[in-house]
C-alpha cells in the first residue's frame, strides 16, 4: 500500500505543474524558434510521471489478478500449445522467448506496461482541456492500478481511448488501423468499432427512444442475446463469468456526470461535436448498465465508454463560468474521486483485482505455474 500512496502523491504532485501551452498569434509562430519555459516544464514533469509509472508496473513480480495466468499462457504459446488469449499476445510472447534466448516474461510484462501508459498519458495530453484534472482521475479512479491487474484488457482500453481523437476528426483509416491492432491483443476492442461511431453521431429524440426500446427489449430476449455473446466468446461457455451482474457505483457515476452534462448542455455540449461525442457515451453506457446487466464481464464494454468521462468531467468544469460553482463542483469531483480510490484500495487485495501486496522480482521469487508443478 506504501508504494501505491507514494507513487500516487508524487505523480499528482508532479503533474500540478503541467499546464497548456499555445503559442500567441500567427505572427509569433512564424517567429518563434525556441522552446519555452512551460513546455519545457511540461516536458520534464510528463517524463517523470512516465518513468514512475513505467517503473512500478514494470518492476513488479506476481501483482495482479492474471499475472501467473499470464506467464502459463506465455510458456504455452511459446510451447505452440493451445491457448484462449489473442495472436497478438502470443506472437509477442514467441518473439519475446525467442530473441532472449529464454521465458523471459518481465520483459513481456514491461512492454505491455510501456504501451498502455503511454497510450493513456499521449491521450490525455492530446485532448484534455485540463491535464491535470484527468490525469488525478486517471490516477484516482483506478485506471492505473488496474492495469496492473488486467494486463491485456486495459493495453486494448488505453488504445481506444487514444483513438477517440480520430474518431472526433473522422480520420477513419487511422481509427479502424489501431483499433484492429489493439484487438490482437485484446478482441473485445473491436466493439468500440461500433461503439464509438454511433456516439459520434448527432442524435435526436428518436435515437433516443430506439435505445430505450433496444434496451427494454433485453429483458424479453436476453438469452437470446446471451447466445449471440457466447458464439462471440465461446470461452465464456459455461463458467461463472455467464452470470453477468451490473456496477451500482459505474451507474451513479455516469448518472452523476449526465447531471452535469444536462446542466451546461445548452451553453456548452451542444454545439461541440467533441462534447456531444463523450455525453453520448456516457448515455450509452448508462443504458448498458441498466439493461444489460445479464451480459458476461459487462464492465468491460462500458470501460470503453466511461474512460471517455477522464476528458469530459475536466472540460465541463472548466466550462462553468461562475467562479463559486466552478470551485465548488471541482471539490465535489475531486472529493468524490478520493473516496472512490479509497474504497479501491480498501480491496485491492481481494480476488478479482489482488494488485497487494505489491512485490518485486528485485526481491521475492514467482511461485511455481501450473506448468511447473507438473499439472499438464
Amino acid at each position: 500500500m506504501t508504494v501505491y500512496l507514494s507513487l500516487t502523491v508524487v505523480v499528482l504532485l508532479t503533474a500540478l505543474l503541467i499546464r497548456k501551452t499555445e503559442l500567441k498569434s500567427e505572427h509569433s509562430a512564424l517567429i518563434y524558434r525556441g522552446m519555452s519555459r512551460q513546455k519545457m516544464v511540461n516536458i520534464i514533469c510528463c517524463l517523470i510521471i512516465f518513468v514512475l509509472l513505467f517503473s512500478v508496473s514494470a518492476l513488479r513480480l506476481n501483482v495482479g489478478n492474471d499475472y501467473l495466468n499470464y506467464v502459463e499462457f506465455m510458456h504455452l504459446a511459446y510451447s505452440r500449445a493451445y491457448v484462449p488469449t489473442e495472436i497478438g499476445f502470443n506472437a509477442l510472447a514467441c518473439i519475446v522467448y525467442y530473441l532472449c534466448g529464454f521465458e523471459n516474461y518481465l520483459l513481456i510484462f514491461a512492454i505491455f506496461a510501456f504501451a498502455t501508459i503511454f497510450f493513456f498519458m499521449k491521450g490525455m495530453l492530446d485532448q484534455s482541456r485540463w491535464f491535470t484534472l484527468s490525469f488525478a482521475m486517471f490516477m484516482l479512479l483506478g485506471y492505473y492500478f488496474q492495469s496492473l491487474s488486467t494486463v491485456r484488457y486495459y493495453l486494448a482500453l488505453s488504445m481506444a481511448f487514444f483513438s477517440i481523437k480520430y474518431v472526433i476528426n473522422k480520420d477513419w483509416p487511422r481509427f479502424v488501423l489501431i483499433i484492429l491492432i489493439g484487438s490482437l491483443f485484446h478482441k473485445s476492442l473491436l466493439v468500440v468499432l461500433l461503439l464509438y461511431v454511433i456516439a459520434q453521431i448527432k442524435w435526436n429524440r428518436f435515437m433516443y427512444v430506439a435505445l430505450f426500446i433496444l434496451g427494454c427489449s433485453c429483458f424479453v430476449l436476453s438469452d437470446f442475446y446471451l447466445k449471440i455473446v457466447v458464439q462471440l466468446y465461446p470461452s465464456y461457455k459455461d463458467t461463472v463469468y455467464l452470470e453477468g451482474g451490473t456496477s451500482i457505483v459505474n451507474i451513479l457515476r455516469c448518472l452523476a456526470v449526465l447531471g452535469l452534462t444536462l446542466w451546461l448542455y445548452r451553453d456548452v455540449v451542444m454545439e461541440s461535436r467533441t462534447y456531444r461525442f463523450y455525453h453520448i457515451c456516457n448515455v450509452l453506457s448508462i443504458a448498458l448498465y441498466v439493461f444489460g446487466s445479464f451480459l458476461p464481464i459487462i464492465s468491460r464494454i462500458g470501460y470503453y465508454l466511461t474512460v471517455t468521462h477522464i476528458l469530459f468531467v475536466p472540460a465541463l468544469l472548466k466550462s462553468i463560468k461562475d467562479d463559486r460553482k466552478r470551485k465548488i463542483a471541482i471539490a465535489c469531483v475531486i472529493m468524490a474521486c478520493i473516496l472512490y480510490f479509497g474504497l479501491y484500495m480498501r480491496g485491492a487485495s481481494a480476488d478479482g483485482v489482488r494488485i497487494l501486496p505489491y512485490q518485486t522480482f528485485l526481491f521475492h521469487d514467482l511461485p511455481l505455474t501450473l506448468s511447473e508443478r507438473g499439472y499438464y
